[in-house]
């Protein structure tokens, strides 16, 4: 490998950073946390990002083309990529960024297979009881209803991130539906 082979882009890269911006986009809609009561704490913030991120490598993932999975790592490299800047922007020294960056992947990791496995779940209740366990973590919901409400949102943007085309995808482009009213169906 050259010299030069450091500065080309991966593939996919900009792609990846333009569909995690638009996840990230999708998990700060302000009526998650203020009709639904997610924790609007760094934490809660995370979770919200790791549920959209993970419905959208969970979809890249399974696409029949060779470029989903390609571009799902691309998506998964943009978030950590993101993570590392953020802690360091937070404060957190040199070398605690690493530690701070793998225990992110690893609580993303979890969450990604919990929620893939209750989406394709036949039990209605598996995917809200995931969500309460890690986006409210150890409080309780300020409404008994908000992780099934939550689980139909998912729902709905699993679906519709279902329909999508993967040239659309991997030209950087995704739609996530509209939070506030998917909030007055669900």
């Amino acid at each position: 490998m050259g010299i030069l082979a450091m500065f080309r882009r991966r593939p996919h890269e900009r792609a990846g950073f333009e569909l995690y911006g638009a996840a990230v986009g999708a998990a700060r809609t302000p009526a998650l946390f203020a009709v639904l009561g997610a924790p609007d704490t760094v934490e809660g913030r995370f979770d919200l990002i790791a549920l959209h991120v993970g419905l959208l490598i969970n979809r890249l993932r399974r696409d029949g083309d060779a470029r989903g999975p390609a571009l799902a790592q691309a998506v998964f490299d943009a978030m950590f990529a993101d993570m590392d800047q953020n802690l360091r922007e937070m404060g957190v020294g040199d070398l605690s960024v690493g530690k701070k960056v793998r225990q992110a992947w690893e609580a993303f990791h979890g969450r990604a297979l919990a929620y893939e496995a209750a989406i394709d779940s036949v039990d209605d209740t598996a995917l809200a009881e995931a969500l309460a366990r890690n986006v409210w973590r150890s409080a309780e919901p300020p409404a008994a209803a908000a992780p099934a409400r939550l689980a139909a949102i998912t729902r709905a943007q699993a679906a519709h991130l279902a329909g999508q085309g993967i040239g659309d995808l991997v030209a950087g482009r995704v739609t996530f539906l509209d939070a506030e009213a998917l909030l007055h169906d669900a």
